[in-house]
């Protein structure tokens, strides 16, 4: 369990380094193009998540975000395996953590504050319903994936997705509880302000429900047979 949780310590850490680090880059190379830094943060991120799931997948599942976490907990209510409870509540301080050291990594890499809150406001209900979308959109493509056997996939899958989702969704696709309070620790392209990180983590919590919900629907109830997400970890318990 200390390996696990050290995972998704780090896992969730690196991941919030590419995302705020990238865009730190993207504002220092192309400080008038707006489009241009977009897509330098998307590119720089999609390549460092899937990386982590490939990496980091074997150790801990490369769950990176409490709402995967969350849903496999519930899955394994049915299935007879997943997260426990007290497992649950490690992986979510884990990652919670690692995103705010992340974010602290990034800022200090680029010699800026080393905490920062951010001035970005993303508090309209359309950024609130593009995270529904774009959270229910990665729980689906996870759970798909892992109710269908296709787990090796999801490296490139869950990466694709994520960059996609940048693109069309309104807030650019957080999608990650944990990764949004990281965001709110710099001031920066990628940032959030403090004041709009609850609205955010609750649509995202509605996103996963909504999510689930429709693998469900998919694919029934799952069974003991049906692997973990996101990526099938080495059980040594």
């Amino acid at each position: 369990m200390k390996r696990r949780l050290l995972a998704e310590f780090l896992g969730t850490a690196l991941l919030v380094t590419v995302v705020v680090g990238s865009g730190i880059m993207a504002q220092t190379l192309s400080p008038r193009d707006v489009g241009l830094q977009l897509l330098e943060n998307s590119t720089a991120t999609v390549s460092g998540l899937a990386v982590l799931i490939a990496v980091l997948g074997p150790v801990s599942g490369a769950h990176f975000n409490p709402v995967v976490s969350l849903a496999d907990w519930w899955q394994g209510r049915q299935s007879g395996h997943g997260l426990s409870a007290g497992e649950l509540g490690g992986y979510v301080a884990a990652q919670a953590l690692g995103a705010i050291g992340g974010a602290v990594l990034a800022n200090a890499m680029f010699d800026k504050p080393v905490i920062a809150w951010s001035g970005t406001a993303r508090s309209s209900a359309h950024l609130w319903l593009g995270e529904v979308v774009a959270t229910a959109g990665l729980v689906l493509v996870i759970f798909c994936l892992t109710r269908s056997g296709r787990t090796t996939a999801a490296p490139l899958a869950v990466g694709g997705y994520i960059g996609a989702a940048y693109w069309f969704t309104s807030s650019t696709s957080f999608a990650n509880p944990a990764v949004t309070i990281g965001r709110a620790f710099s001031d920066t392209f990628a940032g959030i302000a403090p004041a709009s990180v609850l609205g955010f983590i609750v649509a995202q919590l509605v996103g996963g429900v909504i999510g689930l919900a429709l693998v469900h629907g998919l694919f029934g109830s799952p069974t003991a047979a049906t692997a973990e997400p996101v990526v099938p970890h080495q059980d040594e318990r």
